[in-house]
């Protein structure tokens, strides 16, 4: 064996060649057992093994890279980390990726365009293999294109309309109609849709237009929209401050929470300033199960949105692009919620 060379790579780090000179090979060979083992017969293969562990080497994964002008990583960029509904795409995501031999790297643009941008533009120049992005307003802007032209791009929290790209979204207007469903089986006619702003964003617009239209099929129900400036904990005690205090004949008898934060805030505030208790003054169900709502006083009935499903099916949709992009023929895959009733509709 020959004696342990002095490193020759920058900072002092040990490099293919010293492995190579340290275990007698040609730095082809050393390449090979790093990106193809099974063309090294086992005996230099183990040799190569030996001096990469006595030596400490650490492959440059960025030079891998360029050389074989692919990569193993999958960007990530998601709109709200703080939302289990996120973390879940993530763990979704990184679940399909870890089967494919794949690494994911998650961008947090934290409801801002500027960060979703930023973190587009740092995995294009990073050159990972494939990108998955939740972006603001479930769609790409046009100015942002050009990198999912670059490489393959799936959307994740679609909107409903076309994509130049394969795409997963939840069926917003079903999520609606399931919620208002719901209080209407159980008797409820004078509803509320709480969440906004609508404008800005198709999934709550969706919700509604869902929830409006199981109000419109039952005779007698009505269905009143209290707009919010977002879906947060203290959107939802504004709203449950106004109705607080509203008359006990202009009271609703179920509340739709465009989200389950904002359904939070609406229970903390009518429980600790009004004498309205859940659900025998107010049925309240919200959308999208975040698991931030969890410590809620009254635990909350929500319709769940498919977060991990969304995730594992985006990561499939990117990974059979990967494999064939030639053959490749996008799809828009649309994933039905659930509702899982608890406390603030059915009572203990």
């Amino acid at each position: 064996m020959a004696s342990v060379p002095t490193a020759s790579g920058k900072n002092g780090s040990v490099t293919m060649l010293d492995v190579a000179h340290h275990a007698g090979v040609a730095i082809g060979t050393v390449s090979n057992v790093l990106n193809r083992p099974d063309g090294v017969t086992p005996s230099i293969r183990d040799r190569v093994l030996a001096s990469i562990d006595e030596l400490g080497f650490v492959r440059n994964r960025a030079a891998s890279k360029l050389a074989a002008g692919v990569s193993n990583t999958v960007g990530v960029v998601l709109a709200d980390l703080a939302n289990s509904y996120f973390t879940d795409m993530v763990r979704g995501a990184e679940q399909s990726a870890s089967k494919a031999g794949k690494f994911v790297v998650i961008g947090n643009s934290d409801i801002d365009i500027a960060k979703q941008r930023s973190y587009l533009t740092f995995f294009d120049e990073e050159q990972v293999s494939g990108i998955l992005v939740a972006p603001l307003g479930g769609v790409i802007p046009p100015e942002d294109g050009h990198i999912a032209r670059q490489r393959p791009l799936v959307i994740l929290d679609a909107a409903r309309q076309t994509h130049a790209h394969c795409a997963v979204s939840t069926n917003n207007v079903a999520a609606g109609r399931i919620a208002a469903e719901h209080l209407l089986g159980l008797g409820r006619r004078r509803l509320v849709f709480a969440g906004g702003p609508i404008a800005r964003s198709r999934a709550l617009a969706d919700r509604l237009q869902g929830a409006q239209d199981a109000v419109a099929d039952v005779e007698g129900a009505t269905l009143e929209h209290m707009s919010t400036d977002e879906v947060q904990v203290h959107d939802g005690r504004r709203v449950g401050a106004l109705l607080a205090h509203r008359d006990a004949d202009a009271l609703p008898d179920g509340i739709v929470a465009a989200a389950d934060l904002l359904a939070l805030g609406i229970v903390q505030a009518l429980t600790s300033s009004s004498s309205y208790r859940f659900p025998d003054d107010i049925a309240l169900v919200a959308c999208d199960d975040n698991r931030s709502a969890y410590d809620s006083i009254v635990p909350i009935s929500t319709v769940d949105l498919p977060g991990q499903k969304m995730g594992s099916t985006g990561m499939r949709l990117l990974l059979e692009e990967l494999a064939d992009s030639a053959e490749h023929e996008h799809q828009h895959i649309t994933l039905d919620p659930t509702l899982t009733a608890r406390e603030s509709t059915i009572g203990r």
